[in-house]
Parts: C-alpha cells; structure tokens; sequence
C-alpha cells in the first residue's frame, strides 16, 4: 500500500489560501515544540512516530477516518510509514509531507504585492518553514532581488518566467538566521551585491554599498530604490524606500514586532539604535509607506494569499513596541523579552561573512528551526 504524497507547495497553497488543514506531526515533541508548520486555520496534532508503531490508538480520538490528514517527520520516511498505519485501519484520505520539514523549511510561495506606480511590479517570497520574507522588484526587463534566501534557482526561474534579467542583488543586513542567497545569486547572474558597509568591515569578499544617498535604479522606468539608514538590530541596518510607496524594513520593525539588537553580541549598545530608528527616523517618513519585513514570526500575520504587510501608521497605533515612551521601560522591554538566539547564528552569520563555507547539506541543517528575529513583548 502506497500512500499519497503532498508536497510543499501544494501544503503552502492551502495555508497561504487559509483552508481548513489537518497535520499530524510525528516528529519527537521537543523538535515539535521548537518548530511546526503553522497557519491561521492549520490545527496540528503532536504525536511521536514510535508512540505510534503499536497502534494508533492515541490520535484515533482526535482523527475521522474521512477527514483529510496530512502526516509529517522529519524527511518524509517516517510520515509515510504512519499514513500506511492510518489507512490499514480505515482513514481514507492520508497525504505525507513529501520530503517532510526539511522539504517545508526551505519553500519558498510567491505572492504579488502589487504594480508599482512608475511601471513594473513588486512580489513577496514567503518562505512559509522560517518566517523569512524576500523581494522581487522587476520593471522593464531588469529586477532587483532583496533579502535572498540560499535557494537560488527559485528567484533564476522567476525571472526567466517574467523574461527579465536580474542586476541588482541586496541584503539589508548581514543575517544572522538564515544563509543569504544574494551573493551567490549574483554571481550566477553577474549582477551587483550591495550590502550596508558598517555590516561588511569583517567580509571576505568584494560588494557595493548600500547606503543613504545611492539610490538604486530598476529597469528604465525607474523605479527607485532608496535605502534610508536604521541600525538597531545590526549596525548596518538599512531600510529600503520603493517607488514612494513601500518600505522594506528589513529585521528592524515587523508586523506584531520589533527586531532585536543581540545577534552581534552588542544588545546594551544597540538598544539605543533600534529607539532611534522605530521613534524619530520612522515617525520622519509618510505613515501611508507600506511596511514590508524581511521576516514574520506570527500565522496571523499572513494576510489574503500569504502577503504580510502593514501601513506604517497603523503599525504606529498597534504595534506594542513602537508604544513604549520611556525609554528605561523600553531597553527592559527589549531585553525581558529576547527569545533563544536562532540556531546555529554564528555559524550563519560567518557564512554570510564569506569566512566559512559549509557544504550543502550542512547549510540545510544550520537552518532548520524557526526564525528568531524579534523581540516578542
């Protein structure tokens, strides 16, 4: 008995298209507790394969035998062996997660944001497994890409399919949780890599400066890219402007959050930097710019067809860490409220340094996990 198999882009439609899903995770309960597939109409069930080999007794309670169940492990071996279990014992409608949550972590859905208004268009990449948001400008056969994952083929295939040329590849910070594709990517397409200089003094190789005041061009139409400095979750933090209509915050603010400042080791000194950037240099721009984060930590934060985004003055009266006047209560805010550092972020972070280079399957595993990037107050 063979049972079918989903794969992750087809589990993606359903949770970014918010439909009813059903997920039976058998992987151990401490690697669950870490990290699981959410959404906002996902229910997930935990019960560990081995606890499953005698009998399913234990989910027979909480399964109907016609109800769809999408069975996930680890890399997909496991689920598959349960999904036979559930059917030998009557349950007619059993998917596993093709290539389990190491398949999950690294997918990546596009989902298009919107036309922009000097010609071209603007798309999310949400990568569903960490949380991670990247960009994809493209106007007049050219494209910028921000923010890349390390799947590079993904946005190579994207722009073959809107028949433009990638030429500008940016990170607006050294990350810290996920390996950036924009290097590579760059050098598969021989664009340019920018990256903000105060994050780059320890970097093994050439870039191009991301800074305020070299504003970037795409495509003839011209739509402009406007980096606007704001440390505060790296020294180099910067924030991209497009088009006068979107602002890509990078790490610094998001939806239900703020980015935190501890990833270098640098939190006491950094505190100030985030104050600065979410209270002046942020309340200085239009409230009507759309954010747009380079990471969500939330389900609820995905809104129709997976898009997450918010208006900047909305964030202003909802956000709970852009509500902290004081600024004693705001470091005690931040720093009460730091979740575990991302795993393996030293690791990443001198990978994306170019002073280490893990083979494939060793990048794999430094990434699996959720996103860290905020503080959760």
């Amino acid at each position: 008995m063979t049972v079918k198999t989903i794969t992750t882009s087809e589990l993606a439609k359903k949770v970014v298209n918010h439909e009813e899903t059903l997920i039976l995770d058998v992987r151990n309960t401490d690697e669950f507790d870490d990290w699981k597939i959410e959404g906002g109409r996902v229910k997930v069930i935990n019960e560990p394969y081995f606890n499953l080999l005698d009998g399913i007794e234990s989910v027979e309670g909480s399964l109907q035998k016609d109800q769809e169940v999408i069975v996930v492990c680890a890399k997909g071996g496991s689920s598959e062996m349960v999904g036979e279990l559930l059917e030998e014992a009557g349950y007619s409608d059993v998917y596993s997660l093709k290539g389990g949550m190491k398949a999950w972590s690294e997918h990546l859905e596009p989902t298009k944001v919107s036309d922009l208004s000097g010609g071209g268009s603007l798309y999310q990449f949400v990568r569903l497994g960490k949380g991670c948001l990247s960009y994809f400008i493209e106007s007049d056969g050219e494209a910028a890409v921000i923010d890349a994952n390390r799947m590079t083929d993904i946005y190579e295939t994207f722009a073959k399919e809107k028949g433009v040329e990638i030429k500008h590849l940016i990170d607006t910070h050294l990350h810290a949780d996920h390996i950036s594709g924009g290097r590579q990517l760059a050098e598969n397409v021989k664009g340019s890599y920018y990256l903000p200089p105060k994050d780059a003094t320890d970097v093994t190789f050439d870039y191009t400066a991301l800074q305020e005041g070299n504003d970037i061009v795409v495509g003839n139409t011209t739509v402009q890219v406007q980096p606007i400095y704001s440390p505060g979750h790296t020294l180099g933090s910067t924030s991209l402007i497009i088009g006068d209509q979107y602002l890509l915050t990078g790490d610094i603010l998001f939806i239900k959050s703020i980015g935190r400042p501890d990833l270098a080791g640098k939190a006491e000194d950094w505190i100030g930097d985030l104050r600065e950037t979410l209270y002046k240099r942020y309340k200085e721009l239009s409230n009507d710019l759309v954010v747009l984060p380079a990471h969500y930590s939330f389900a609820e934060e995905l809104g129709k067809g997976g898009k997450v985004s918010a208006r900047l003055g909305d964030l202003y009266q909802k956000n709970s860490g852009l509500q902290v006047d004081d600024e004693g209560e705001f470091r005690r805010m931040v720093t009460d409220n730091l979740p575990p550092q991302p795993n393996s972020y030293e690791k990443i972070r001198h990978t994306n340094m170019g002073k280490a280079n893990p083979d494939e399957e060793e990048r794999r595993e430094m990434e699996i996990g959720p996103n860290r990037c905020a503080v959760h107050g």
